[in-house]
């Protein structure tokens, strides 16, 4: 039985973001959909649903909230299997919970309090660094996506050193299903303490530091699979910079997460900062 797609909501606009982009993958995948809403949150944020349905957003209920969302997976999708969930308990805790036997959870990247999109809600960074299946933090438009058009391509983050196995696996399965390519962008720096007097570096320090990130990039990609076309691209600058520039033409962003319960510089930059859907991979070791 495959495992289905999980999808955080609370009747916010990102939330709604969220579902249509969890009913496109749930349906690219096809898998089944889980809508769940956490019944320990504060306020219900329910405006876009409210005017949906013609009721004030106060009056919002959970059990409308859910109706409401899982009606809109299925308006894209009708032979989508939706099925919905209340949980006793804050939100966060609620969609990790979910998420133990679940391929992956989708949320919107904006807070409760409405605050501006390009901030990360604390429900989102919470499930992201928590998560033991990857998490989807659907920043961008919806139509920011690897599905033909402008954003025609996924982009992997490879970081220093070995990367993990699984943050690679989930990049080539959706560069795979959407047929689109993969570019694997691998960050350097020169360290500015190492100046061209130094004995190994004398003329060219730059280049030594290039050449060591191309060749880690291409032992990252040896198993690359022959059925997706694998840009590979070492780019000058912080990790925490050049992946969110790079993700102005991507319709997707992987990255991975080495420690459970906390989201590295790396990580927490690029989901404030992407212009695209981020995927957090939990790196196994």
């Amino acid at each position: 039985m495959y495992l289905p797609l999980v999808v955080g909501v609370d009747g916010s606009e990102s939330s709604l973001r969220a579902v249509d982009w969890a009913a496109d993958e749930a349906d690219l995948h096809e898998v089944p959909l889980l809508v769940v809403f956490g019944t320990l949150w504060e306020r219900y944020e329910g405006a876009a649903l409210a005017r949906e349905l013609g009721r004030p957003s106060t009056e919002m209920k959970a059990e409308d909230i859910l109706k409401a969302a899982a009606r809109r997976a299925r308006q894209r999708h009708p032979d989508l299997v939706v099925t919905t969930e209340t949980v006793p308990d804050e939100a966060e805790h609620a969609l990790v919970r979910a998420g133990r036997n679940a391929s992956m959870i989708i949320v919107g990247s904006r807070g409760r309090s409405g605050v501006a999109d390009r901030l990360l809600g604390s429900v989102s960074r919470t499930v992201a660094a928590l998560s033991d299946c990857p998490v989807v933090v659907v920043r961008g438009n919806h139509d920011n996506r690897a599905l033909g058009g402008r954003h025609d391509r996924i982009v992997v983050g490879i970081g220093a050193g070995e990367t993990s196995a699984s943050v690679l696996r989930l990049a080539f399965s959706e560069a795979h299903l959407r047929h689109v390519p993969l570019a694997a962008v691998r960050a350097w720096r020169c360290p500015t303490h190492e100046t061209v007097d130094h004995p190994l570096l004398t003329g060219e320090p730059a280049r030594l530091y290039e050449e060591r990130a191309a060749k880690e990039l291409e032992t990252a990609l040896e198993n690359a699979p022959s059925d997706v076309a694998v840009g590979r691209h070492t780019i000058e600058g912080p990790a925490r910079a050049v992946l969110p520039a790079a993700s102005a033409e991507a319709g997707l962003l992987v990255i991975g997460r080495r420690v459970h319960g906390r989201l590295g510089r790396v990580a927490h930059a690029v989901l404030h900062r992407s212009a695209c859907p981020v995927v957090v991979v939990p790196e196994r070791t």
